[in-house]
This record gives C-alpha cells, structure tokens and sequence, in this order.
C-alpha cells in the first residue's frame, strides 16, 4: 500500500468518525429537547386536572370533589358540603382534553361503575397494642 492510500484512508475514517459523532450530538439534543417537552404537558396536565374543580362550567361544588389522580381524576360526593350535607350520588369523574381517550383501565373502572359493580366496605381495625399494657382487655 502506498503512502497516499493510508493516509487518504485515515483522513476517510476520521471524517466518518467525525460525521457520526456530530449526529450523534445532534440527535441526543433533540431526543432531550423532546423528552423535556413531553415531561412538561404531562406535568402542567397533572396540575390543571388539580384546578378542573374550580374553574367555571365544574357542575358540582369544589369542595365535594377528592381528587385521587388515579385510576379517574376524582370522586364526587355530590350534596355532602351542602347545609343539610345529604349525599345526592357518588361520581367518579375523569378529566380528558381534547381528542385523548381513557385508558384501558380508565374504561374498566367505567364499565364497574356504569354496571352498578360498586360497593361499600367498613373496614374496622383493633385498636394499637401498647407494649408497656399488653393487648387490650375484652370488653
């Protein structure tokens, strides 16, 4: 192999190297630019789905709404801030903007409700055990 072969070769190499390593850089900012920008709608979502019960058009009073993010952005206990605080109905709402659909376990936990498969459970727990007493006496 003669000297201007190797070094038109190395000079080849280096520039592909080179070339590769720019899109490289390119591309890493570009994926971030894109991941950034995806972080902040679902944050800036996150937040406005908090403020749903506030703004005007929200057919039920602020202060009956629990927000739980999960699986549905609230539950509604429609009547229970009223002066008599009679619970009218429960209702499970879920915040969508635009086009976007519910997911498919936004959708099962509508069709439990649509079908009435909702029920209520009390949960009683014993009461704490004090080391220092031991268990609690009956009663």
């Amino acid at each position: 192999m003669t000297l201007p072969l190797v070094l038109l070769l190395l000079v080849g190499g280096i520039t592909i190297l080179l070339a590769f390593f720019l899109w490289k850089a390119r591309y890493t900012r570009i994926v971030r630019r894109e991941t950034l920008q995806r972080s902040l709608a679902v944050t800036a979502g996150k937040v406005f789905e908090q403020l749903v019960p506030y703004l005007p058009g929200f057919p039920f009073n602020p202060k009956d709404a629990r927000f739980l993010g999960s699986p549905v952005d609230f539950v509604v206990f429609d009547g229970l801030n009223d002066e008599a605080g009679d619970v009218k109905r429960v209702v499970f709402v879920e915040v969508k903007t635009g086009a976007a659909d519910l997911s498919p376990r936004e959708r099962r936990v509508r069709d439990a409700v649509r079908e009435a498969r909702v029920e209520w459970l009390e949960l009683r727990l014993p009461p704490p055990v004090d080391p220092d007493l031991g268990p609690p006496s009956p009663r």
